[in-house]
C-alpha cells in the first residue's frame, strides 16, 4: 500500500488540495524534521510538548523523562495528536490576506503504546538517537539502569496519518497583480554550523565525522 487511507480526522476540508497521504511523502518528512509537537488531554489539562522523535518502519518513537505529563497521559490512554512542521519559505502576497508560508507537515493520531521491555526500550533509544545524529550511539555510554527507569518510551502507529503541503508562489486575486508592490517567495533554509567542542575536551580529542559533515 503505497497510501495512508484518509480517515475522518486525517481528511482535509480547509486546503484539501494541500493534503497528501503517500507514504514516502509522510516518511520523508518525519525523517528530516528533528522534533515534533505532541498533544493530548486529560480531565483536567490539555498539553503539546516539543520532542525530538524516531520513525521505525510503520511507527512513530517519543521518550522522555517518566514525569513528564504528556508522556505519562499518552501511557494511561489519552489520545495522541503529533504534528511534524517544517519551513521552507515566505510567501508574501500582493495582499495582507495572501501573505502565508510555504511548509511541508505531517499530523498523526492515535494511541500510544509504552516501551518497557528492557532490549526493546534501548533499541528504541538507540534509534531516536540516530535518527538525530547517525553514527553517535556507537561513540556513548549506553543509558545504565538508572537511566533507562527515568526515561519512558513509547510508541504510535502511523496508522491515522495525512501530510500537507504548500509551495509555489503567491496566490493572489487576479486585481492585485496590477499592485505596484514586490511578491514573491524568500527561502528558508536549514543550516548547521561548524560543530563547538565542549570546553573539557581534551585538545587531541578529533572531532568525527558524523559532526563536521552533518546535514539534514
Amino acid at each position: 500500500m503505497q497510501s495512508y487511507l484518509p480517515t475522518e480526522r486525517t481528511t482535509l476540508v480547509r486546503g484539501a488540495q494541500r493534503a497528501c497521504y503517500d507514504r514516502e511523502v509522510v516518511h520523508a518528512i518525519l525523517d528530516e524534521a528533528v522534533y515534533c509537537h505532541v498533544s493530548c488531554s486529560t480531565a483536567d489539562h490539555g498539553f503539546c510538548t516539543p520532542m525530538v522523535h524516531a520513525r521505525e518502519g510503520e511507527a512513530l518513537l517519543l521518550h522522555g523523562s517518566s514525569a513528564n505529563r504528556t508522556l505519562r497521559a499518552l501511557r494511561d490512554g489519552a489520545p495522541a495528536c503529533v504534528n511534524v512542521s517544517l519551513l521552507d519559505g515566505l510567501v508574501l502576497g500582493r495582499s495582507a490576506f495572501r501573505t502565508s508560508v510555504n511548509y511541508r507537515s505531517v499530523t498523526i493520531f492515535g494511541a500510544a503504546e509504552e516501551i518497557g521491555e528492557r532490549g526493546e526500550k534501548l533499541a528504541a533509544l538507540r534509534a531516536i538517537i540516530e535518527a538525530v545524529v547517525p553514527g553517535r550511539w556507537r561513540d556513548v555510554r549506553p543509558p545504565d539502569e538508572r537511566e533507562l527507569a527515568m526515561s519512558l518510551v513509547l510508541r504510535i502507529p502511523l496508522r491515522e496519518v495525512s501530510a500537507k503541503v504548500r509551495s509555489g508562489p503567491p496566490g493572489d486575486l487576479a486585481p492585485d497583480y496590477d499592485l505596484p508592490c514586490w511578491a514573491g517567495v524568500i527561502p528558508v533554509s536549514r543550516r548547521f554550523g561548524a560543530p563547538q567542542a565542549d570546553p573539557r575536551l581534551p585538545a587531541d580529542r578529533k572531532t568525527p565525522r558524523y559532526a563536521t559533515e552533518y546535514a539534514r
